[in-house]
């Protein structure tokens, strides 16, 4: 299987969820009943791919808890976990469950330290021992800096990205050496060593154009994009990609895609 990760925590969300930080201008439509079963199909969609899910419960306290991916980098091959610390203050907090989870399950830990902030979200694993790291509003030099010095056997690069929270917005692994590429958000040259399937915000629905490529690859050219991305599916289909379409519309409204529910446990760090 040429996916990254085989197994992935994931959060529910509590019903404080609509108290998130999002600048979404649907944010204050949030469904939570909605949300409750796109996540529940979410989680369905990884099953049938044979992932397997540790689900933690909700946190009320922290309405943006759903969106695990940003609080931790774990090697499973290592045994090892960086703990990030939130770009956003007031996300702070919600990562420490996840130590606690980690630690339980015998991972050594590393936290980010001030002045580093990291978040999951701008962190691309790829298959050939290097890791990009999003130079955005939400990650600095000093923690993919304190990251690098963690996992010294991994090449680990920052990447400058413009116009979105997250690298992830506009970079995915898709499989066998490639990543899927939105040249508006970030520059392809950061990426020659790998096939490049390039995709434009002009690809997408104009609601979701912030997230041109927050895709989710499940391994066996297999993707799952949100339904509303037609032109990019028809893009992956033209490349004999399976495409899983799935409605994550209460996730967007809380500024989020396709990758933030999930938490990976990386096979090859």
């Amino acid at each position: 299987m040429d996916r990254s990760f085989d197994k992935v925590l994931v959060r529910p969300p509590g019903r404080s969820y609509k108290d998130c930080l999002s600048k979404n201008p649907y944010h204050d439509k949030i469904d939570l009943d909605k949300t409750l079963k796109q996540h529940t199909n979410y989680v369905k969609k990884l099953e049938s791919a044979g992932i397997e899910i540790e689900e933690l419960p909700p946190l009320e306290a922290y309405p943006d808890s759903i969106f695990v991916q940003d609080t931790a980098l774990i090697g499973e091959s290592s045994k090892k976990a960086v703990i990030c610390r939130m770009g956003v203050p007031e996300r702070r907090g919600e990562e420490e469950s996840i130590a606690e989870h980690l630690r339980e399950e015998g991972y050594r830990i590393k936290k980010i330290e001030p002045p580093g902030t990291l978040e999951g979200g701008d962190i691309l694993v790829t298959d050939k021992d290097k890791i990009f790291v999003g130079i955005s509003e939400r990650t600095n030099e000093s923690g993919i800096e304190q990251l690098a010095d963690f996992f010294p056997d991994v090449e680990v690069t920052g990447v400058p990205v413009s116009d979105v929270f997250h690298l992830l917005s506009g970079v995915n692994f898709v499989g066998d050496g490639a990543l899927a590429v939105c040249p508006d958000i970030v520059d392809k040259e950061h990426f020659d060593d790998f096939d490049i399937i390039e995709i434009t915000k002009a690809e997408q629905d104009t609601r979701y154009e912030n997230k041109p490529i927050n895709l989710l690859y499940l391994g066996d050219k297999t993707i799952m994009l949100p339904h509303v991305y037609k032109r990019t599916k028809d893009i992956f289909e033209d490349l004999n990609f399976e495409v899983l379409s799935l409605n994550i519309s209460e996730f967007w409204k809380g500024d989020a895609g396709m990758t933030c529910p999930m938490l990976p446990y990386y096979k090859g760090i």
